[in-house]
């Protein structure tokens, strides 16, 4: 086989070495070796040049505008259609190279609020995350050579995120294109298939406008295309040929009528079934309705911003348990309605309240002051005292601590150390992981006070999974601590994920957090009460407690392994006909 020539390559002047450079008589350095290899590797990668480059990087920071706190949600579509276009002809190598640049240019800025933690772990993580769009550009690039492709490209978006929030560790579901769109037309769907079938239905959208775009495209008069392309753009003599020179360019001139009108027709199908989707979600109910339950929602607040307030951890404690003693104080003084329940945020104790005799006395007082059961985040030692509990407790006034939850997904590197005898010794930061958080193994649906709840801790919120499990309760809860990501993306993030979970399971949610951002969350959606950041905060509200199972609970995960399935079965028919044509992949 020929070897081929690269232009910045001279020729040879004397006997050919292994990489392919010159002889012994003239031969470059390492560094110069190296330096053509990456030159060769940013054409073949990315040949299509810099104007792809530049749209695959503008669509990855368009689509961090669509999450909060900038809520720019029509920008999810668009920064899927730019991404489409950009991908859609080339190689599939290509294809992988311009999905990494997009992810990375939206997973840097959309987790920035892990800088605080440190800016290699943001970095590294963000990267990481990119990551799993290199798989999903390629096959981009190879299922839009299929008619139909907006479909197989939607397919494409939810297998990404199926395998993103699974591997490794548990994965890392954050950033999906569902939470993007928990207030929008497109919200209501989260009732019929979970989180996944709201991803599908953005990305199936973006699809289509990026289809749209290319119909449009045809309609002008051009010298590069005629009355032969495709209804779907594109064209039989040239698909599949990936990142090569483009055919010979036809007479110049308009394009002949038929060809106008299939264009003009499928611009025009296209925008008509993406407004039908989107008008769609509209029709579908998003009942709020059930009998009614009064519950407030504590934020004590902490000391101050950063990772070292959890030094100050009675400092955290006496701020919930001031904060509830001034609930019973207004209750007394008929300020506010006498709640059912009361729910305080994750780490609102991190002193054991089973070994601690002052926190117990602060946390029962507190409980027996306000007259009703708490749900009290707290850490706690495992018997053997060689782990840490992350727990929610059901604290009643007159039996004292009961039922509890323990978190079912510890944070891997955050509150649980893999591979911890090699990372110590590499990075001295971890040692603030002094002992591995233990993994619950039960369900979080337990009594409080008139009715069940169904717990989750922290980003466990982010997991289709976790969620579902404990839907079955009346009245959801999320328990966290956003201390240490404070007045970045990250809780407000939080927030809409829970808006999206309050559709999708038909639940009133209450969202405790130490710092903020605390909420009650209708099961429409609703915002019924929001806090803002670091500061106190005390809610008390009237909300619906719920039994009927939505038919995304009924359904389970079968939706997203349909859409999972729909994306590679595509990818396979894609490099079937592309490999039996010959053509390039």
């Amino acid at each position: 086989m020929a070897q081929e020539t690269l232009p910045d390559r001279p020729p040879a002047s004397g006997p050919a070495d292994p990489d392919g450079g010159p002889g012994a008589a003239g031969r470059p350095g390492r560094a110069g070796r190296l330096g053509r290899r990456l030159r060769r590797f940013l054409r073949t990668g990315g040949r299509a040049g810099w104007p792809r480059t530049v749209v695959v990087i503008a669509a990855g920071l368009a689509l961090c505008l669509a999450f909060p706190p900038f809520d720019l949600t029509p920008l999810a579509f668009l920064a899927v259609a730019a991404l489409t276009l950009a991908v859609r002809g080339q190689a599939a190598r290509t294809g992988a190279w311009l999905g990494f640049l997009s992810g990375a240019a939206f997973f840097l800025p959309a987790l920035d609020g892990l800088i605080p933690v440190g800016p290699d772990a943001w970095a590294v993580l963000s990267l990481v995350e990119a990551l799993y769009f290199v798989p999903m550009g390629a096959a981009i690039a190879l299922v839009t050579r299929l008619p139909g492709w907006p479909l197989w490209t939607a397919g494409l978006w939810v297998g990404q995120e199926a395998l993103r929030g699974r591997v490794p560790f548990g994965g890392f579901p954050w950033a999906r294109l569902a939470f993007s769109q928990t207030d929008t037309p497109l919200t209501p769907y989260a009732s019929l298939g979970g989180a996944p079938l709201v991803t599908f239905l953005t990305a199936l959208i973006g699809g289509l406008l990026a289809f749209a775009v290319l119909a449009a495209w045809r309609l002008r008069p051009s010298s590069r295309r005629g009355a032969a392309d495709g209804a779907d753009g594109t064209r039989p003599e040239t698909a599949g040929r990936g990142d090569r020179e483009p055919a010979a360019e036809e007479p110049a001139g308009a394009p002949r009528a038929p060809g106008r009108r299939r264009a003009a027709a499928s611009a025009v199908l296209a925008l008509a079934v993406a407004g039908a989707v989107t008008g769609a979600g509209a029709l579908i109910p998003t009942p709020s309705d059930g009998p009614r339950v009064t519950v407030a929602v504590i934020q004590g607040n902490v000391p101050r911003l950063g990772l070292d307030f959890l030094g100050q951890r009675k400092a955290v404690l006496n701020n919930h348990v001031k904060a509830t003693h001034e609930l019973a104080a207004r209750i007394r003084a008929h300020k506010v309605a006498r709640p059912q329940l009361v729910v305080w945020p994750e780490n609102s104790s991190d002193l054991d309240p089973y070994t601690e005799p002052d926190a117990y006395r602060a946390i029962d007082g507190a409980v027996k002051d306000v007259g009703v059961p708490v749900l009290v985040g707290a850490l706690t030692d495992t018997p053997d005292r060689k782990k840490v509990e992350n727990r929610g407790i059901v604290w009643d006034p007159v039996t004292g601590p009961g039922d509890y939850y323990v978190k079912r997904h510890p944070v891997p590197f955050g509150e649980y150390l893999p591979f911890r005898d090699v990372l110590t010794k590499i990075i001295k930061r971890f040692e603030l992981i002094p002992r591995d958080f233990a993994k619950g193994t039960r369900s979080g649906v337990m009594r409080l006070g008139p009715v069940d709840i169904g717990d989750v801790i922290c980003f466990e919120v982010a997991y289709d999974k976790e969620v579902r499990d404990v839907a079955r309760g009346r009245i959801l809860v999320v328990q966290t601590n956003n201390a240490t990501y404070g007045r970045t993306s990250l809780p407000p993030q939080q927030i809409a994920m829970s808006r999206l979970r309050a559709v999708e399971h038909g639940r009133t949610i209450l969202v405790a957090a130490t710092s903020g951002i605390s909420a009650i969350v209708a099961p429409d959606g609703r915002m019924i009460d929001r806090s803002g950041e670091f500061v106190p905060d005390i809610q008390v509200a009237s909300v619906p407690e719920r039994t009927e199972r939505t038919l995304a609970d009924r359904l389970g995960e079968w939706p997203e392994w349909v859409l999972v399935v729909l994306g590679i079965g595509a990818l396979c028919a894609a490099a079937w006909t592309t490999v039996s044509k010959n053509e390039e992949i």
